[in-house]
Order: structure tokens, then sequence, then C-alpha cells
């Protein structure tokens, strides 16, 4: 899992990372609470710092991304 040393996320990034994670976990049918979707969070948080900083392009991104 990411370690997120003195990062901060303003209330519209944790919107784009919930509503891409969510739209991801719907179209796999995957609990939100599920350890797939833990580690979902995981790679999205990730890829969120990475500069895919958009719902479209972070769920586009965990689209193309393997899971663990």
């Amino acid at each position: 899992m990411s370690l997120l040393v003195n990062s901060s996320f303003s209330p519209e990034d944790l919107d784009v990372l919930r509503s891409a994670l969510d739209d991801w976990c719907a179209e796999r049918r995957i609990d939100i609470r599920s350890v797939e979707a833990q580690f979902a969070a995981s790679t999205a948080l990730d890829l969120y710092q990475a500069g895919y900083d958009s719902r479209e392009k972070l769920l586009h991104a965990l689209r193309d991304h393997r899971i663990a």
C-alpha cells in the first residue's frame, strides 16, 4: 500500500478520488469495503499524485492498471 507522507487533499481531490473509485468498483461489481477495493484505492492515490487528476483520467488509468 501507499505511504502518504505530508500529503494533503482538498475536498475536491477527495471527490475525484472517490467518484473514480466508486465507478471502478461498480464496473467490476466489487464492494467498496473489500480488500480489492482497498488496493484499488491505494493505486488511485498513487495515480492521482502522478498526475491523473480528473475523474475521467483516473478511472481510465485504474482500468488499465493491474490491481493487486
